[in-house]
């Protein structure tokens, strides 16, 4: 078994020459290595240890995975990793998953998106039990546009139950509830700072987006909260002197809501607004950027702290983790795919305003029978004006069922849900329309979760390119076999791998010839 911590220091010993030589001591990342120059000077090699007899070029001291990062980070959050497992939604980003993160001393964020409101609070209330006085772990808040009042409702348990950490995504606009949680609990530390009950982690992927969070909250939101009582007038005053939130998590082409966007073109052009707007306000204290999206395998890591990423996020991966809340015949379909084996499909929470998520295609039918339920609402007014011959196919190839039969299931659960949803549906065929066929893409995640194999067809399973580069890495290897596969083990393999191909670009800078064995990196089992 391979350990993280520091091994005992080596002994010096002769430098070496050959590929094969310099390929194993690029590996040995926790000890200092020097660039030596061979008899003549015509070549370069590599030692270890004390410095030798012949002449150093260069030594470059030990590197550690816990390093890559921004150091600020890891002492902000109280932990050793510069790592984060997000919060895939529908609870497959299990309590399990979080607790074994911050045992880990990492975070990870319980996947509360979609969830009803008493999982929530149930999931909440196991963490806070198990993990006690540890405050590495937290809950994630995605916007919902459709119901805004669920939105606030889990804000409000989130700060009740005092979640150390949470995690804000899919967010076009600030809202109300986003704001509340950045900004309850705000007070004046003994050094006149500003210090934070929770510490918030926005996920965004579109500059204007990431500038409203840098910025101080907006007055006119932070009226309304003090009207509503929801926040003391200080705490508005001292919201007004620091960002929405001091980590943006900047997610690149990732699975489920992505923009498709390059992470070496995205980060870049955050980090130098992120500067701008820090200058503009005169912050105390540095806001960090993460990296999230298309992180399946050591390069990608490594490239996101190269890029500037103080921390890492990773997603679709940890889908195949024992730890994950998904089935295993859906793990089994995550396990087979390669990088191209997405597509974008319609979302469930915003399906009448158009805007898709990136969904594993091998396997799956979802993504085109999706696409038909989005081109009828598209094309259509309702329902009943849905041609005779194109209702028989989709009753027959998508739902399943007849449309007067789903609706009945749709407005038993709305009517428990939110009774207003059921009672607007009535009114307006439009919208019955779409809450039916919104049924389909509800559903289609349960199935995948409860491993229904009679809609197997019909599984929809986010997820990113990055599922496939992780599986062509891990092929053959110990993480190959699913039992192997913890979120954590996924997590440092992925860092010891950062770290070591992190090495071997910095000698190559030295001009050490360098194998392309010293750019790989075979996932094992480490502690």
């Amino acid at each position: 078994m391979s350990v993280l911590a520091a091994p005992r220091a080596l002994a010096a010993r002769p430098p070496v020459f050959s590929p094969e030589g310099i390929a194993e001591i690029v590996r040995l990342i926790r000890e200092p290595v020097h660039v030596v120059s061979g008899p003549g000077g015509r070549e370069l090699g590599l030692a270890t240890g004390a410095p030798p007899a012949g002449p150093v070029l260069g030594t470059l001291p030990p590197l550690y995975p816990e390093w890559l990062g921004g150091r600020t980070f890891c002492e902000a959050h109280g932990v050793r990793f510069p790592y984060v497992a997000g919060e895939m939604a529908n609870g497959i980003a299990t309590t399990g998953m979080v607790a074994a993160m911050a045992r880990a001393e990492m975070i990870g964020f319980f996947g509360a998106g979609g969830l009803p409101l008493p999982e929530v609070e149930r999931a909440v209330h196991s963490l806070a039990q198990e993990l006690e006085s540890r405050t590495n772990w937290g809950v994630n808040l995605i916007h919902s546009p459709a119901e805004p009042e669920l939105e606030w409702r889990v804000a409000e348990l989130l700060l009740r139950c005092g979640v150390p950490r949470i995690s804000v995504s899919a967010f076009m606009e600030l809202t109300p509830a986003v704001v509340l949680c950045s900004a309850q609990g705000l007070r004046r530390g003994a050094d006149g700072g500003v210090v934070r009950r929770t510490r918030l982690l926005a996920k965004l992927s579109r500059p204007e987006v990431a500038e409203r969070f840098l910025s101080p909250a907006p007055p006119a939101l932070l009226d309304l909260l003090v009207a509503r009582g929801s926040l003391t007038r200080e705490e508005a005053a001292l919201a007004a002197l620091v960002p929405v939130a001091e980590d943006i998590t900047v997610e690149a082409d990732s699975g489920g809501h992505t923009d498709n966007r390059p992470l070496s073109v995205l980060l870049p052009r955050i980090a130098a607004l992120r500067d701008t707007v820090c200058r503009r306000f005169g912050y105390r204290r540095p806001v960090r950027l993460g990296a999230a999206g298309g992180l399946g395998t050591p390069d990608a890591v490594a490239a996101a702290f190269a890029l500037g990423a103080s921390y890492v996020v990773t997603g679709s991966v940890n889908q195949t983790a024992v730890e994950a809340g998904l089935s295993d015949e859906a793990k089994a379909m995550l396990c087979d795919a390669d990088v191209a084996d997405v597509a974008m499909a319609p979302s469930a929470d915003m399906f009448e305003l158009g805007v898709k998520l990136q969904v594993l295609s091998r396997g799956t039918m979802f993504a085109r029978r999706a696409g038909r339920l989005y081109s009828a609402y598209r094309d259509h007014g309702s329902l009943e004006e849905i041609p005779p011959a194109l209702r028989a196919a989709i009753e027959r190839d998508v739902l399943g069922a007849p449309f007067e039969e789903v609706w009945q299931r749709t407005r038993a659960f709305w009517e428990e849900r939110d009774p207003a949803e059921a009672v607007r549906a009535e009114a307006d065929p439009r919208h019955r329309m779409a809450l039916v066929f919104r049924w389909y893409l509800g559903s289609s995640s349960r199935w995948a979760i409860t491993g229904e194999s009679t809609r197997r067809a019909d599984y929809q399973i986010w997820c990113g390119p990055a599922m496939g580069a992780f599986n062509r890495w891990a092929a053959g290897t110990f993480l190959a076999e699913p039992p192997h596969r913890s979120v954590t083990q996924i997590a440092l393999n992925l860092l010891e791998g950062a770290a070591t191909l992190t090495r071997a670009h910095q000698l190559r800078t030295y001009g050490v010839p360098l194998p392309s064995e010293a750019f790989t990196y075979t996932p094992r089992e480490l502690a």
